[in-house]
């Protein structure tokens, strides 16, 4: 749908990636005083640097599917097109999720497991965009990276405390 030639893809993908954004930083924000009493691994980035890389993940990510959905040969009524976006979609609800299992209610194990399926997805959206859509599949590269060593990261806490 496009409003005097703007397509609404271009103010709702940024509005639905920011939302993500700022929902889990506002579960992050709320229990920093719990977060500072765990014992942290010796690699643990600072976290003014965490807050860098996910802004700029999310900003990769909005351009990501952005990129894809504007692409000529992305046909919006295709079962490929409601799987990328349902994908993109459960990655936005896992990123909230994450947050919620281990800054909101302290559940370090379980934000492990719920990190190594949030990087299933952010792999299957990798590898299904790759062939025909491969910006977008590269663009998504930083996040499963970081998700990777983020997953490492949380699995050390939960052993340390």
């Amino acid at each position: 749908m496009k409003i005097r030639g703007l397509k609404l893809n271009y103010l709702g993908i940024p509005l639905a990636v920011l939302s993500v954004s700022l929902i889990g930083g506002y579960i992050t924000g709320g229990n920093m005083d719990w977060y500072d009493t765990l014992n942290l691994p010796i690699f643990t980035p600072h976290g003014s640097f965490i807050g860098l890389v996910w802004t700029i993940i999310f900003l990769l990510s909005a351009i990501s599917i952005l990129l894809f959905s504007n692409h000529p040969k992305t046909n919006r009524r295709n079962l490929f097109f409601i799987i990328i976006v349902s994908l993109f979609v459960l990655n936005g609800f896992l990123n909230i999720f994450w947050s919620t299992l281990f800054f909101g209610w302290h559940l370090i194990f379980w934000s492990v497991i719920e990190m190594m399926a949030l990087n299933l997805v952010n792999l299957i959206l990798i590898l299904m965009l790759w062939r025909g859509y491969k910006i977008s599949a590269i663009l998504f590269i930083p996040y499963f990276v970081w998700v990777s060593f983020a997953t490492y990261l949380a699995y050390s806490i939960y052993l340390l405390n």
